[in-house]
């Protein structure tokens, strides 16, 4: 059954994250299918982000940030809610497809809404009935399918919306886009800096009125068709094919960071840049085809850490120490409860949470809690050698239970980054201790099964 919060059960304390502290405008970027090692601050030599690695530099960088799942939908669903994909019954990239479904598979997909319901009340609801907080989406929203535009960001709490339908990728990254919610501005102009405009416009209205600001920023970069200026493909075109499988994509990524900077800058030029929280992060791992997730195993829509496993930074000056880098496992459902506390709220009382909230990371000040992060991937991807299952990671260790032949798989990451040598068998007691956990999370949240064909 699923369990939602309902807006009746909300609380509106203001207990700011820091004494003192006022509530900060709140910034969050969410790139598209961009991977672990897809900036060069992560170790991505072959690739040019020198703004972004430079924003690293003055906040908080993660080692083992995760995605709540493997496709985009899902953990859009999880940041804006709190809640993971399995208790929201959100699992796949929507609409989930039947067409991706092997001729020759045992199972059968599992149950997966088509849209995220509007009882589950999102961040954005809360901020701006609770906190006074002004709010914009733009971007990619993809959190219903086909023409159900009464699912979109305008009903989740958000006072603008630019550009989220239900696409899961553009059909252009140049103007005329023919994206919904975006209007046509100038022919030939990239999508990145069309969006980057359009938050730097938001941002610059909200500070001369003096109003806290929310604004998502969750951009269709690097999702297919890969596109990008003439000067950056160019670029690339005759460099060997060393961190990524196709140049566009290196050229995609360069575009978007720059675009970026710029929304930095604005910060800067608009004199709030100590008064807000920027995060940055992507929604799953890279597009096999033209992603090079190495050293991790296998890309999206996998549930090896190529799928999951995603750049996270998180800056707010004077709150967050520069230079900074952790090595704590978190996951993108965290940020429901980090954004309320960085605005004075709290998540309402007597409702489920799957995410936990990060301010002791983020500050320093220690207390930081959790016993493990959960997966459930029940649902085909748009390629056909997905398996179905769940994954769970405790500490350095990860194990992964695949439904078709009932087999279970266990890494110590911190070991084996690249999930080579599976321990279920040299180690069975924690292989079973971690299979029974998971499975008890399962049955809590109640996540939906597969069943046989």
């Amino acid at each position: 059954m699923l369990r939602l919060i309902t807006p009746l059960v909300l609380a509106a304390t203001f207990t700011p994250l820091c004494p003192g502290a006022e509530r900060p405008n709140i910034l969050f970027i969410l790139a598209d299918d961009l991977g672990w090692r897809d900036l060069a601050c992560q170790g991505n030599a072959n690739l040019h982000t020198p703004r972004i690695d430079a924003f690293a530099r003055q906040g908080m960088r993660f080692t083992d940030a995760y995605a709540p799942a493997p496709v985009c939908s899902p953990t859009r669903a999880a940041i804006l809610t709190g809640h993971s994909p399995a208790r929201l019954r959100i699992t796949n990239h929507l609409p989930d497809q039947p067409r991706f479904t092997p001729e020759d598979a045992v199972l059968k997909s599992a149950e997966c809404r088509d849209h995220l319901p509007l009882e589950a009340v999102t961040v954005a609801e809360r901020l701006k009935a609770d906190a006074g907080y002004a709010t914009a989406f733009i971007g990619k929203w993809h959190l219903y399918g086909g023409d159900q535009h009464e699912f979109g960001p305008l009903a989740q709490g958000f006072d603008i919306n630019l550009g989220g339908c239900s696409f899961g990728g553009p059909p252009t990254f140049f103007d005329p886009y023919r994206i919904d919610f975006l209007p046509d501005r100038r022919e030939g102009e990239y999508l990145p800096e069309r969006l980057a405009d359009e938050t730097i416009a938001f941002m610059r209205d909200q500070s001369e009125a003096g109003r806290p600001f929310l604004a998502m920023l969750w951009n269709y970069t690097v999702h297919w068709p890969m596109e990008a200026p003439e000067d950056l493909v160019a670029k690339y075109k005759d460099r060997p094919l060393e961190g990524y499988r196709d140049h566009r994509y290196a050229a995609m990524i360069e575009a978007m960071d720059a675009a970026l900077g710029r929304v930095f800058a604005a910060l800067d030029e608009l004199g709030i840049a100590d008064e807000t929280l920027v995060v940055f992060t992507s929604d799953n791992g890279p597009f096999g085809g033209v992603g090079d997730a190495r050293p991790l195993r296998a890309d999206k829509g996998h549930l090896y850490e190529g799928g999951i496993r995603v750049p996270l930074i998180v800056r707010w000056p004077g709150r967050i120490a520069a230079g900074e880098v952790c090595d704590t496992p978190v996951v993108l459902t965290d940020f429901f409860p980090t954004l309320l506390a960085a605005a004075g709220l709290k998540p309402a009382a007597g409702t489920p949470l799957d995410g936990t909230d990060l301010t002791p990371l983020l500050t320093g000040a220690g207390g930081f809690e959790r016993d493990a992060i959960y997966w459930h991937y029940p649902n085909y991807a748009f390629h056909k050698d997905n398996r179905l299952g769940s994954a769970v990671r405790s500490g350095d260790y990860k194990l992964i239970e695949f439904f078709a032949d009932d087999a279970v798989e266990l890494y110590n990451l911190r070991d084996d980054l690249g999930e080579k040598n599976d321990l279920a068998k040299a180690q069975p007691d924690r292989a079973a201790a971690m299979l029974a956990d998971l499975r008890a999370w399962r049955e809590a949240v109640g996540a939906a099964m597969p069943e046989k064909r």
